[in-house]
């Protein structure tokens, strides 16, 4: 066992990521994404206003300008997040004049604020927009207007701004008669006072202005904003070191992403750790209040507030800030125009990423520990998979692998076959599946779906609207429909609905008609016969080619269409939810996969079928036990370090690592804590949650249990934890029938702990009872039964 500790130590895959403190403090704690509406900002302080900006800076927020519907503003108040109260900032030298739709930004101890628009907006004179640059140092409440030699920026309002490298970076806007996409750059630091221009490559966004920039992993993000005629729902990010623009794919289907925000103007977008958050704006007509989160690692998805949330009325021009792990909102204009003064605050969350599909994904990549090959294709070509992973996403394949395996039984049993060494992943596997109905690079790829739950048909051709990846889609379609993956199926349909066009209808019909696709051949036939694509499409050269049934029946559908019928009458526009996700598939297949067992996991008396390789995908301990030899008996013992877990936590393990289950009993987490570490996993996600469980859910009614565990488990900080609360609340513990049952050096323990105890009136204030749900990884959700006890004297 120290021989397979040591190896595992060695090919941790992040070891700088699975190691926290289990130092715990008192709550109480916010429940995560709740929405707190906060202390408004009062007239006597600050008119309520929108097109202002807001920074952050050490425990305060600082709102600069925009306008109160009368006039332009130029005063700077804070709002203090320790005391929740505003005050007005006293400022010394000359402040900006009163400007909105300008940027501000905060390096190190100051906050640049440039350009803007300026002047009487009542008496409609004197209105222009600027490019000047203040600075606003917070340690001495001083402005200082910056002074620069050589060309500059030409004035602007409506832009973006950012700081990277010491450096200011300014991008777009609108200057008065243009909208805009240069970019300037100038050091916040040194003596060079002088603007440099920035020659931006790659796929620039268009011109624009009222957009958020927002800054992380060492890029800059743009959403949205008004672009004309060519405003879009596209996220594009700058890479400061390279002077280059990408799009970001947010919009794809098929990697298992939810829909990006519809496009907007006059939103806020604040990065937070991997998170770039869209709250806000104005999108077409109207003012929607969701709020969008991107994930850098796992793309887009809409932010379900708690239960309990005061959420903000839907706004644009308003402005945002983080501090700490909250985003504040302030202002606004909200419905008829009216300006706001109102602040929330919105708790974040910062759980470490789900790996489960990255971990199955690598296994498949690696072809590790494979147990089938898959002959695909008339011409056969060898796929190597694994059977758990088959069978517990398609019912299809399931059936495939029981029939091969019954074959493969009789074979041997009659001399045709020799058996080979048992679990000997050197030679090809023994069981071999016939699929010569699918091509191999469709198979492939809905084998990448099966282990990922995400497919990207655009790895060869970014363009998603082209013939080929048409084609490639609708023979994955063919597939999902043959192997009974209902999701996958939705997600094609989905796919093939948003990316038809011109150039590709008719090739998708043609292909359609010949693969049975009924339902993308339905949609095809509505999509040509519309008034606006008929002719187009009619006097194309491939209208031409086509064959000549297929035209005939294009023909007749715009002589005669069909009656009406609702979208859910047709097979392929059933929606996602109609499926199961990897989640899911995998909790049923923990449970209902034992006649796919290779491998048996024993906790004391306790035994679970297990699968070697969704154990080797997500823990390096079992990777490098089954590359290394067979266990005896191909029975594994489980231990977390020196300690072995109760039944209890040894199931919730095994959730955790078949389908990343993170809600589990408070005893648990504290034999689960250290799980991260010593079998190696992909990072300390279970660790943060085990770690919150405890800081929330340790009670009167359950610190006894957890004074036990701690101490077998020699977790010192959660024993101290433990004997702090016995002692603040010993009254209700002393009275529980289980304190008769500890040992004598614990009942020691706590008399010592009650006479350190500090005599104050009341006791420190318990945690709201909150749990991690299993449904959505950064939801919390409150248990509003949980009642608060003081102590005894």
């Amino acid at each position: 066992m120290q021989n397979i500790a040591k190896m595992i130590t060695e090919q941790l895959r992040n070891p700088n990521e699975l190691d926290i403190s289990l130092r715990m403090e008192f709550g109480p704690f916010e429940t995560v994404h709740k929405w707190k509406r906060m202390s408004e900002c009062y007239e006597f302080v600050g008119a309520r206003r929108s097109k202002h900006t807001a920074v952050a800076y050490k425990d305060a927020i600082y709102v600069f300008g925009g306008d109160n519907g009368k006039s332009m503003l130029n005063d700077l108040i804070r709002f203090d997040i320790r005391e929740k109260s505003w005050t007005k900032t006293g400022c010394m030298g000359t402040p900006p004049a009163p400007r909105y739709h300008h940027s501000a930004v905060v390096h190190r101890s100051s906050m640049f604020v440039f350009g803007g628009y300026t002047g009487d907006i009542l008496a409609n004179s004197n209105l222009t927009n600027k490019n000047d640059l203040f600075e606003y140092k917070f340690q001495s409440a001083q402005w200082v207007q910056w002074k620069f030699v050589g060309q500059e920026p030409v004035p602007r309002s409506a832009h973006g701004a950012a700081v990277y490298d010491d450096k200011l970076w300014i991008f777009a806007g609108y200057d008065g008669n243009a909208r805009l996409n240069d970019m300037w750059t100038v050091n916040l630091v040194g003596e060079n006072r002088q603007w440099e221009r920035v020659e931006q490559k790659g796929q620039c966004p268009p011109t624009c202005c009222n957009f958020p920039v927002a800054v992380a992993r060492g890029k800059m993000f743009v959403f949205s904003g008004q672009s004309g005629a060519k405003i879009t729902n596209a996220l594009f990010q700058f890479d400061f070191e390279t002077h280059t623009w990408s799009r970001v794919c947010t919009e794809h289907l098929l990697r298992c992403a939810g829909p990006a925000p519809a496009r907007r103007y006059g939103h806020t977008m604040l990065a937070h750790a991997r998170h770039l958050y869209v709250f806000g704006g104005a999108a077409d007509s109207t003012l929607p209040s969701d709020l969008h989160c991107y994930d850098l690692d796992t793309q887009m998805s809409v932010v379900q507030p708690s239960t309990d949330s005061q959420i903000p009325s839907g706004r644009l021009f308003h402005a945002g800030a983080v501090v700490g792990d909250a985003m504040y909102i302030f202002g606004g204009t909200v419905d008829n125009n009216v300006r706001s003064g109102d602040l929330y605050r919105f708790q974040l969350s910062n759980y470490p990423r789900c790996t489960l599909h990255e971990d199955l994904g690598r296994v498949l990549r690696s072809e590790q520990f494979c147990d089938v090959t898959l002959l695909v294709g008339g011409e056969p070509t060898p796929v190597l998979a694994h059977q758990a992973l088959l069978a517990a996403r398609s019912a299809y394949l399931r059936a495939k692998i029981k029939e091969a395996r019954e074959e493969l039984a009789k074979r041997i049993a009659a001399g045709e076959l020799k058996p080979t060494e048992a679990y000997n992943y050197k030679a090809p596997p023994e069981l071999v599946i016939k699929l010569p109905e699918a091509t191999p690079e469709a198979f492939r790829m809905v084998l990448n779906y099966i282990y990922t739950d995400r497919i990207d048909p655009t790895e060869k051709d970014e363009n998603p609207a082209s013939p080929a990846t048409i084609l490639l889609v609708m023979e994955v379609l063919r597939l999902a429909l043959r192997l009974n993956i209902p999701r996958l199926r939705g997600l094609c349909a989905r796919f093939l609905r948003a990316n038809l066009c011109y150039s590709n209808v008719l090739k998708a019909l043609h292909a359609a008609h010949h693969a049975n696709l009924h339902c993308i051949k339905e949609y095809c036939l509505r999509f040509v016969v519309k008034d606006y694509n008929f002719t187009p499409i009619v006097m194309s050269s491939e209208f031409e080619e086509m064959e000549q049934s297929l035209m005939v029946e294009v023909i007749r559908r715009r002589q005669q269409p069909p009656p009406k019928q609702p979208a859910a009458s047709h097979e392929c526009d059933e929606e996602i939810q109609g499926g199961t996700t990897l989640e899911q598939d995998m909790c049923v297949f923990l449970c209902g996969g034992a006649e796919l067992s290779d491998v048996v996991l024993r906790v004391g008396a306790v035994a679970r079928p297990a699968h070697r390789s969704v154990l080797a995908a997500r823990a390096a301990y079992f990777e490098a036990m089954f590359r290394s030899f067979c266990p005896k008996d191909n029975i594994v013992n489980i231990q977390i370090c020196d300690t072995v877990p109760t039944e209890e936590a040894f199931d919730s393990l095994l959730r955790y690592i078949y389908y990343g289950e993170t809600n589990m009993p408070t005893e648990d987490s504290l034999y689960l804590f250290q799980a991260p570490i010593y079998y190696g996993f992909t990072n300390n996600r279970l660790q943060v949650f085990c770690k919150h469980n405890l800081q929330s859910n340790v009670s009167p009614e359950n610190v006894l249990a957890i004074l036990q565990a701690a101490d077998r488990m020699h977790a010192t900080d959660i024993k101290e934890y433990a004997l702090k609360m016995i002692a603040h609340h010993f009254g209700v513990v002393a009275r529980q029938e289980a304190i008769k049952n500890l040992a004598q050096p614990l009942l020691v323990d706590i008399v010592l702990a009650l006479a350190e105890e500090p005599q104050y009136d009341t006791p420190l204030p318990l945690q709201p009872r909150s749990l991690p749900s299993s449904s959505s990884a950064d939801t919390l959700t409150d248990d509003p039964e949980y009642a608060r006890h003081r102590s005894c004297k």
